[in-house]
């Protein structure tokens, strides 16, 4: 399938709130494949919503590979959201900037898998925030929004600034 470019903040289409996937057809499994096959072609991501390779429809893709786990969303709604923590995000549609940023520790997602089935999913941890982070982009919500702190690969801490190199501690952009 084809890779897309990932659209880079400034771009409009990322401030819109995404349109409800209506049908289940060959389109829909196109736009599945062509996220997944675009965010394997990224060094460091580990989700990717539609809004990014400039389709405006609700749907995003994680996939955490340490844990040989996949994921496909359509049409998703967080809810029953519990705990709260802190933590580094980096952004494919905002490179070499990351942000500190408070989420849910728990939540649940009811989504549409590829099949047409309704799905729910209690999410933990590392994934709960991947979720929370790719389902932020189809509200036209970028982590920047969201950030209690900022650093940057400018930043002069010695560092690179790359995030997600050593871990979940230094999270992946999302």
């Amino acid at each position: 399938m084809p890779v897309y470019q990932i659209l880079k903040e400034g771009n409009p289409v990322l401030r819109e709130k995404a349109k409800l996937i209506e049908k289940m057809n060959d389109a829909t499994m196109r736009l599945l494949d062509n996220l997944r096959d675009t965010l394997r072609e990224t060094d460091r991501g580990v989700g990717l919503a539609a809004p990014q390779i400039g389709i405006s429809k609700r749907a995003f893709v994680v996939e955490l590979k340490e844990e040989e786990a996949y994921f496909e969303f359509i049409n998703p709604v967080l809810s029953e959201w519990e705990g709260n923590e802190d933590g580094w995000e980096g952004c494919l549609s905002l490179p070499g900037l990351e942000g500190l940023i408070p989420r849910a520790e728990k939540l649940k997602v009811t989504y549409t898998n590829r099949e047409g089935n309704q799905c729910e999913l209690v999410a933990e941890g590392y994934l709960a925030r991947v979720i929370q982070h790719e389902n932020d982009h189809l509200e036209g919500i970028l982590f920047r929004d969201r950030a209690i702190d900022f650093h940057s690969d400018f930043d002069e801490d010695g560092g690179d600034g790359e995030a997600g190199e050593t871990g979940q501690d230094d999270e992946a952009p999302v």
